[in-house]
């Protein structure tokens, strides 16, 4: 791995809600006691996407105490009625996150915008802005706030604990990606917490998965210099506004 590609970063917020099919009881929602891959993957797409590329979540230290809060919530059913609810959160998580991207072996047509060090410029450049899209961890309501780091620095609550676990946990959920791809499949591990890191293993490692049916194919075709920029042009838009470094 081209330690170009690894971006470290926190981020934090008051509340989290990292929920999976098997905590769902009705209308009522109860958190994970970690975050799951399909989480952070979404807080490190939301900083930087681009279909040429594609994060992978390496590991991710828990800051801060597990502690929990629960909220109630009335939620507008479809005839107009008022359903109250109780939603349980994880309360003001912190977290430390080492991801790196590989580009899309799915997009050999995006080949021209394989350029490792403009991507991982424009993507420092963006976490350094606080990411290109809202951040939220595990829910909307749950905004959430990401700023560089350097992964192991700082004290976490869990320095000396030796290992947590969390017993069966969604790891993530696979949408089509591709044109030829229908299927949506959630993914189970056990995750193991040693001295306040969880290192993750990939979806196709996972023993346990359920498919969820099938959906339409909503995958957006995307072509350099019609509907995407290519990496050249961004990148250049960014050092006019801040000469950066390869």
């Amino acid at each position: 791995m081209d330690d170009r590609t690894i971006l470290e970063f926190e981020v934090y917020s008051k509340y989290a809600l990292f929920t999976e099919p098997l905590s769902r009881l009705g209308d009522e929602k109860i958190t994970s006691m970690f975050p799951t891959y399909s989480a952070l993957k979404g807080v490190v797409d939301n900083i930087y996407r681009k279909p040429t590329i594609k994060w992978v979540i390496d590991e991710v230290r828990v800051m801060n105490p597990i502690r929990m809060a629960s909220k109630g919530l009335n939620h507008r059913m479809s005839d107009n009625k008022i359903n109250p609810v109780n939603h349980t959160y994880l309360y003001k998580p912190r977290y430390q996150v080492r991801a790196h991207f590989e580009f899309n072996i799915d997009r050999p047509d995006l080949k021209e915008d394989y350029i490792i060090a403009k991507h991982a410029a424009i993507a420092k450049r963006a976490l350094k802005n606080g990411g290109r899209f809202p951040i939220t961890l595990g829910t909307t309501e749950c905004v959430a706030n990401v700023e560089p780091c350097v992964f192991g620095e700082d004290v976490s609550y869990y320095d000396d604990v030796e290992i947590q676990t969390a017993g069966l946990m969604l790891h993530s959920i696979r949408y089509p990606d591709t044109e030829h791809e229908t299927d949506v499949i959630s993914y189970f591990w056990h995750p193991k917490m040693k001295k306040g890191i969880i290192k993750f293993i990939r979806q196709e490692e996972c023993e346990i998965f359920l498919n969820n049916g099938s959906i339409e194919n909503f995958t957006k075709k995307y072509e350099l210099g019609k509907n995407m920029r290519s990496v050249d042009d961004e990148y250049i838009t960014y050092d006019q506004q801040e000469p950066m470094k390869d």
